[in-house]
């Protein structure tokens, strides 16, 4: 019975430890990070100004303000570059006897 119990024990610190590991697709570099630290002190969001009272309302204020500025590269979608036609498509009539006619 003992055995059983650690071979649970050890099977279940090794699944805790596997999803630590679960964002490490992400290539996120440092200059990124930095990067968008600059953009969030340019909309008025200061790192460590000892206000940690209203830390989440602040950065989410600067968050959305960021996304604002940037809303053709937010990750939600954007202002579609494509256009949209109804109708048939146009088909020449040689390409159309050569599928449709033997």
């Amino acid at each position: 019975m003992k055995s059983l119990l650690k071979a649970v024990v050890i099977v279940a610190s090794l699944a805790a430890s596997a999803t630590v590991f679960a964002q490490s697709g992400s290539r996120i570099t440092r200059e990124q990070v930095r990067a968008e630290l600059v953009q969030l002190e340019a909309a008025g969001y200061h790192v460590g100004d000892g206000d940690q009272a209203h830390y989440p309302d602040a950065i989410q204020a600067a968050e959305a303000r960021v996304a604002a500025r940037n809303s053709d590269v937010s990750g939600y979608g954007g202002n579609p570059a494509g256009t949209s036609q109804s109708g048939r498509p146009a088909v020449s009539q040689a390409d159309w006897n050569a599928m449709y006619r033997r």
